[in-house]
């Protein structure tokens, strides 16, 4: 077999196991793989119902992933109740040796709870508080089922609703440097590093949460 050949083969096939398989993250049974912050254990509001994980308005805490990731597809469904504020972070990094902050997928009611209602970067599929996402974006009302992604790889983020590209960015970039000093997190030293846990946020409203799947690029 010529050394060429050869080279392709093998880069083909490290290409399709290298990447690895989706696996899941939640089993719809138990929170294995998942802890409170600084590894406290998750609150009693995280209660799991039918194979779905849900908050039920009583004080759960955030969850964070007990790996951290760099390069990922992360897919899942939710729901949140009516004016209703979610959110699932990724590159999850302790700041100051005291906050857990990372880049924020927003789900929530955006016509009816006040964060929602301020529009842009605030409303639901958009990167929070940094990037607006698109006007004609998907999204089904708050009690029914919506499926999201988050696509991460060289630096490059995407935020994907119910199969569509909604809104993406450039963490490498000018204007992403822009974007963050115009932002909330703007004094936040070693936000959104490149790599990190990820996070099931507690923001006092209902959510439902299923289906939630990783695969690491």
């Amino acid at each position: 077999m010529k050394v060429s050949l050869l080279y392709t083969l093998l880069t083909l096939a490290c290409g399709s196991l290298c990447a690895g398989d989706a696996v899941s993250l939640f089993d719809g049974q138990t929170l294995n793989g998942w802890t409170g912050a600084d590894g406290a254990a998750p609150g009693a509001g995280w209660v799991i119902e039918g194979g779905v994980l849900h908050l039920n308005g009583t004080p759960g805490g955030n969850l964070l992933s007990e790996k951290e990731y760099t390069d990922f597809d992360l897919e899942w469904e939710w729901k949140v109740e009516d004016g209703g504020n979610n959110g699932i972070k990724y590159w999850v990094a302790k700041i100051g040796s005291k906050e857990w902050l990372g880049i924020e997928y927003q789900m929530i009611d955006d016509e009816k709870h006040p964060d929602g209602k301020r529009g842009g970067s605030h409303t639901t599929a958009s990167i929070y508080d940094i990037k607006e996402p698109a006007a004609d974006k998907p999204l089904n009302p708050p009690g029914q089922w919506n499926s999201s992604r988050v696509v991460v790889q060289a630096g490059k983020i995407q935020h994907w609703l119910n199969g569509q590209l909604v809104c993406e960015a450039d963490t490498t970039s000018d204007d992403w440097k822009a974007r963050i000093a115009a932002s909330k997190f703007k004094s936040k030293v070693g936000f959104a590093p490149g790599k990190g846990r990820l996070m099931l946020t507690d923001h006092h409203d209902k959510v439902w949460i299923r289906s939630i799947k990783i695969k690491e690029l």
